[in-house]
């Protein structure tokens, strides 16, 4: 019985240790002018992910179909771990999300709020980030950063 709690032991804690080591992915669909979602992407890298990018002259479509309704969606779409993080996110807010994992789509931050992740100047406003239901109801305020 020992041998068999130590196997299984050390079996977890192995492939924990791989799980641990795997980058984390992140598909980032953006329109191909966009310099800004090209900051966005590298700010994800920074922050331990592994990005993909795609540029796509279909973002609205992408955005659309992910279930983020029009007055919610940002200049790209990324999606992490099944859901869609809709414009210049915080990494606090995906982190959050990632872990949390509640029952929605995603997160977004609409518009290109200055300060935010990938854009220039200074912050001037709170950010708010709201979740995107699967049920296409109103979204909610998700977090404020």
């Amino acid at each position: 019985m020992l041998r068999i709690l130590a196997l299984t032991t050390l079996l977890a804690t192995g492939l924990t240790a791989v799980h641990a080591d795997e980058a984390r992915k992140a598909l980032l669909y953006k329109n191909p002018q966009c310099g800004c979602c090209e900051g966005y992407a590298e700010y994800l890298r920074k922050n331990g992910f592994e990005v993909e990018v795609k540029p796509t002259n279909d973002l609205a479509e992408i955005s659309r179909k992910a279930g983020v309704p029009e007055d919610l969606q940002g200049c790209h779409t990324t999606f992490i771990d099944g859901y869609v993080i809709d414009g210049h996110v915080p990494i606090k807010s995906v982190e959050k999300l990632l872990t949390e994992r509640p029952d929605i789509a995603g997160i977004s931050l609409p518009g290109m709020p200055m300060g935010s992740p990938g854009m220039v100047g200074e912050k001037t406003e709170t950010f708010t980030i709201y979740a995107i239901t699967k049920d296409g109801k109103k979204p909610a305020v998700y977090t404020t950063e």
